[in-house]
């Protein structure tokens, strides 16, 4: 579906011109007429689908088209992170740039200078705020932000903020809010919390479901399965052995980021990395520096796991296995994006068979568990279910292992084989 066929106007047909679009995605087609008839939204889709435009252009031809109170907030986009917040109001610029329509990001770990830019614009009117939950409370506890006015509310990555531990705080910005208003939501994933949540600020919604929790069928996916001293030898000889666009590297830990970034930068790679310990402005510049191509390879946490947009991305690798299912999808759904394809590489240690085989369970089939090189010598066998027996034994018995090339057409569920 063309984005003309919605009735947009003129002014944001340019901006989405401009911004390089032309057909809408699923979650596009099905969520923009149910914002435009007024409808309150419940979403799931799955990351890297559109779900951002699919509210942010509804948002800015409505307010185009309506007698608005511009001495008021008129929509108040709620995101779990500072980066996503960031991302969104730069999407947003992008959309309105030929329109009137005003916009500002709202997120902590900003100076003196941001914080009376957001007060002067909390408390004269904004058309579109994109905020954190935590600096916009601070904000609205203070006195002076005009929400008299406002009209919209989008809760963005809904599952993620409360995971994060954001309920009350958004609880209490739902509350200092006019109870009539047009409320949207949007979650990767929909567990009873979240239906819980839904169920006390939503009004008879319409419920939306694109691709819940399955990878982008266009995503190449294997696994290494190693020791973790061969993670940073094999890391190194993946990235030497064939050039990608652009490396995106997920870390369970600060420390590991810190310690493979280091490796990395001896091998001459043009690489950096990103964690909750570099102060915001670093960050900022980090991650300008890898959308632009100065670096073609980011080792992160999963303060990136979601939000990063980013459409060139061609390798993912998971230097540990993800927490969960979910983040998997969210962590590999940085590659093949938009038209591109990808490929998502996961290095499994012993500690992590378990893991990964419940990520595996998940995703309803086996990823496939590429060869390591003869060079680094002997490997783990893949067990994960063996291995639970093992700790549940007590630990005496070593998990199984081969060697490369040696007897792997043997079956990996018999000790005996």
């Amino acid at each position: 579906m063309k984005f003309t066929a919605f009735g947009f106007d003129q002014r944001l047909l340019e901006g989405i011109e401009a911004s390089g679009y032309d057909e809408a995605t699923p979650v596009q087609e099905q969520v923009i007429p149910l914002v435009l008839n007024g409808s309150d939204v419940i979403a799931s889709a799955q990351t890297g689908t559109g779900k951002t435009a699919a509210f942010l252009l509804p948002l800015i031809n409505n307010i185009l088209s309506s007698p608005l109170n511009h001495q008021s907030i008129t929509a108040l986009v709620i995101v779990p992170t500072r980066e996503l917040a960031i991302q969104i109001a730069q999407h947003m610029e992008g959309l309105s740039y030929f329109t009137s329509v005003s916009s500002i990001a709202v997120f902590g770990g900003g100076d003196g200078n941001a914080f009376v830019q957001e007060k002067k614009a909390l408390s004269a009117g904004a058309d579109v705020v994109i905020c954190t939950p935590g600096k916009m409370l601070a904000h609205i506890n203070m006195g002076y932000v005009k929400l008299q006015g406002l009209q919209y509310l989008v809760l963005d990555e809904a599952d993620r903020m409360l995971d994060m531990g954001f309920y009350d705080d958004i609880m209490r910005i739902i509350n200092a809010l006019p109870a009539k208003r047009q409320n949207l939501l949007f979650s990767a994933t929909m567990p009873s919390k979240i239906r819980e949540l839904a169920r006390k600020i939503l009004h008879n919604p319409k419920e939306i479901n694109i691709s819940i929790s399955k990878p982008n069928e266009k995503i190449i996916q294997m696994a290494y399965v190693v020791y973790d001293t061969q993670k940073i030898p094999l890391v190194k000889h993946i990235l030497h052995q064939k050039e990608f666009s652009s490396v995106l590297i997920f870390c369970s830990s600060k420390l590991s980021v810190k310690q493979l970034n280091r490796e990395l930068q001896r091998t001459k790679l043009a690489v950096d990395e990103i964690h909750s310990d570099l102060e915001q402005e670093k960050r900022e510049s980090v991650l300008m520096d890898f959308k632009s191509g100065k670096l073609n390879i980011l080792v992160a946490t999963d303060i990136l796991s979601r939000g990063i947009d980013i459409d060139n991305i061609g390798l993912v690798i998971n230097y540990d296995v993800p927490h969960d299912g979910e983040d998997y999808v969210h962590r590999i759904g940085r590659t093949a994006r938009a038209a591109a394809d990808g490929t998502a590489i996961t290095f499994i240690s012993q500690k992590e068979q378990r893991k990964f085989g419940q990520i595996e369970k998940l995703l309803g089939k086996e990823v496939p568990k590429a060869e390591v090189p003869q060079e680094f010598g002997e490997v783990p066998e893949y067990n994960p279910a063996a291995f639970v027996r093992n700790i549940r034994s007590g630990g005496n018995k070593k998990p199984f292992r081969h060697k490369n090339n040696e007897n792997k057409n043997r079956r990996t569920d018999n000790p005996k084989s």
